[in-house]
């Protein structure tokens, strides 16, 4: 068991512009918002997938750690094809995969209680927009709705650690790719000041095996 272990890295996070996610355009009634933010449907209440997540972290890593440009993931360079999995060349039907290490959760609004105790009754926002198109000067309008700033919700990856010499540098991949996402942007529309975010309490916790991550939790600490 030396070998293999199932390390969770947990902690919240916390939303400092608003974010939009969005969810299905497929129908919108007259007046209603144009790009809604994906929600749980048994709360009704928003959500960011782990998918979106583990896309930003992944082309944010491949800015910093790939040596050539990458056509598609398969090329990315193997410390984060290893973390994040991929296909490529090879079996019998042309494809092998690549499990990556890395296993993003979804992640729930946590602090609904909180943010009601402020006074507030909605936990998404309406921001409108606009688009000029340059040549007729038209104005064409929109509304997008956000996941308010203030809003926090749990966070959970689990790592499989498969080799005790990689651990390390691994979690240093990993470090490196929260700070990226805090100096970036999730969701959409970063550019006009959308989806600035901060990690919160992260800790590590051995759930399957015995390794110690006590190394781990001062990194994530520090």
């Amino acid at each position: 068991m030396k070998n293999f272990a199932k390390i969770r890295i947990s902690g919240n996070i916390e939303i400092l512009s608003g974010l939009h996610i969005g969810g299905s355009t497929a129908f919108a009634a007259i007046g209603a918002v144009d790009s809604p933010v994906i929600k749980d449907p048994l709360t009704n209440l928003p959500v960011i997938p782990g998918s979106s997540l583990k896309g930003k972290m992944r082309s944010l890593l491949a800015k910093a750690y790939n040596q050539k440009l990458a056509q598609t993931p398969n090329d990315d360079d193997w410390k984060i094809t290893r973390l994040f999995g991929a296909t490529s060349g090879g079996g019998n039907d042309g494809k092998q995969l690549i499990a990556g290490r890395l296993l993003f959760r979804d992640a729930f609004l946590s602090n609904k209680e909180e943010l009601s105790s402020k006074g507030v009754r909605t936990f998404t926002e309406t921001k409108f927009e606009n688009t000029i198109t340059r040549i007729t000067a038209v104005a064409n309008p929109r509304q997008i709705e956000r996941s308010i700033r203030g809003s926090k919700f749990d966070f959970e990856m689990i790592y499989e650690l498969q080799s005790q010499a990689e651990v390390t540098e691994d979690f240093q991949i990993i470090l490196n790719g929260l700070k990226l996402l805090e100096l970036d942007y999730l969701g959409g529309n970063g550019s006009r000041g959308y989806g600035k975010i901060k990690f919160n309490h992260l800790s590590a916790e051995t759930v399957f095996g015995d390794y110690d991550v006590a190394d781990l939790n001062s990194k994530l600490e520090g």
